[in-house]
């Protein structure tokens, strides 16, 4: 019986490069999934709920950079005035009040003493100076400076001139509250200006009301 010899399969170069291919493909797979992996897991690209960095968290919540206070003010935030960088001592002459009406023009000085209210009409140091957003009250004597004010009507201007500027106001209103009222000094939401002066005008004596003004700020 003849032996029948095995002939030797040789594979083919085309054989060869497939499969180099397929095994070269196969690892370059692999390499890609563990570098994606590992980004995945570092710190610098997890989400912000769960970053602790700061700089990441103010990237995410679109916050400005530390520092940039300019960035901080909208742009349609208007900046405050400063209409009195420097306020006035007690005693100091702030402008002058003005009053068409009774063809007055009456000095203001700083404070409500005995002094203060001989000079002219006093401005209460606890409120706002005129021009500014809020109460600002002037008081005066009525057998002096204020002897007039009961002619005074609703829509009657009052005008007040000082370094900062003319101020002018409307009268809104008057009315006459015991001398104890605390509500003629209270702030308000906008420029108001408040004359007070004793009441009745012709009392002996010191007189138990308060003749009281407001006027609102007329915006130009």
């Amino acid at each position: 019986m003849s032996e029948t010899k095995r002939k030797r399969v040789v594979p083919s170069f085309g054989i060869i490069l497939s499969l180099g291919c397929i095994v070269f493909g196969i690892a370059g797979l692999v390499w890609a999934g563990l570098n994606i992996g590992a980004l995945l897991t570092r710190p610098d690209t997890a989400r912000a709920g769960t970053d602790s960095s700061p700089i990441t968290a103010a990237v995410e919540r679109h916050e400005p950079p530390a520092g940039d206070a300019q960035s901080l003010v909208p742009s349609s935030t208007p900046v405050p005035q400063v209409l009195y960088p420097v306020r006035p001592a007690e005693g100091d002459l702030v402008g002058t009040l003005l009053i068409p009406a009774l063809d007055q023009a009456l000095p203001v000085i700083e404070g409500t003493g005995d002094d203060e209210l001989k000079e002219g009409v006093g401005h209460y140091a606890q409120s706002v100076l005129p021009g500014e957003p809020d109460n600002c009250v002037l008081s005066g004597h009525r057998d002096t400076h204020f002897s007039g004010l009961e002619a005074l009507k609703v829509g009657d201007r009052l005008i007040v001139q000082t370094s900062a500027g003319t101020f002018t106001y409307e009268i809104s209103g008057v009315r006459i509250v015991d001398k104890d009222d605390r509500t003629v000094i209270v702030p308000t939401d906008h420029a108001v200006l408040t004359l007070s002066t004793c009441y009745p005008f012709n009392y002996v004596g010191s007189a138990p009301d308060r003749y009281i003004i407001s006027a609102d700020a007329v915006v130009p």
